[in-house]
């Protein structure tokens, strides 16, 4: 997965000045001066947003090679529950389900956004590791798969990611196919608390101006 630069310089400062500030304080010495990333001194909120940051990232590639290394129905059930916890389907209890089955017609699952099912949303799932890239072909084979469903649109979703062509198919086709890539996949796990969850929760606070007017 592709991290920002910038936060690796960041944190390799950061970390640097965690150590010199242990370093000293065993001394008996004054605690060390901020660290200064892009010649700028960063706050203590400042550092804490980045270490925040830092930490997702973490937590993103973790996600990632877990989904990579997990076996393909789990993959297709992590896009339904996904999908659930994203508030596609209602409140319907059976609205998503995996298919993930010889004889499926390249489809992996579908969600049912209404309580009948009138209107669906048809998954193909491919979990790849990096480097294997989705090409063109298996977009028009999606199509395919869709047009067999008399479906309007799906959702393409792998682990690795997608080539420009893959894309630039995706966007002319007329059916409608979202795509999601291995990095997008991540960070929407983490916003809906999907395989991961909430360790801890600090409340920054600040002067409350209005109190003392």
């Amino acid at each position: 997965m592709r991290i920002d630069n910038e936060f690796l310089v960041q944190f390799a400062e950061f970390r640097q000045f965690k150590e010199r500030s242990a370093e000293s304080t065993a001394a008996g010495a004054a605690p060390a001066e901020p660290v200064f990333v892009n010649n700028q001194a960063e706050t203590p909120d400042e550092v804490m947003r980045i270490a925040h940051k830092q930490i997702e990232l973490a937590l993103a590639s973790d996600l990632l090679d877990r989904v990579r290394a997990a076996p393909p129905a789990f993959f297709e059930r992590l896009i339904v529950n996904l999908l659930l916890s994203m508030g596609y389907g209602g409140s319907a209890v059976d609205a998503g389900r995996a298919l993930g089955r010889s004889g499926d017609d390249g489809v992996d699952g579908v969600i049912d956004q209404d309580a009948l099912g009138l209107d669906r949303v048809y998954i193909q799932a491919k979990r790849y590791a990096e480097g294997n890239n989705i090409g063109a072909g298996a977009i028009r084979d999606f199509f395919g798969s869709l047009d067999r469903h008399k479906a309007t649109k799906g959702l393409f979703v792998t682990t690795s990611t997608f080539s420009l062509p893959a894309r630039e198919t995706a966007e002319f086709l007329s059916k409608r196919i979202v795509l999601v890539d291995g990095e997008q996949l991540t960070r929407l796990m983490l916003r809906h608390n999907v395989g991961c969850r909430v360790e801890e929760v600090l409340h920054i606070k600040k002067v409350d101006e209005d109190f003392f007017e």
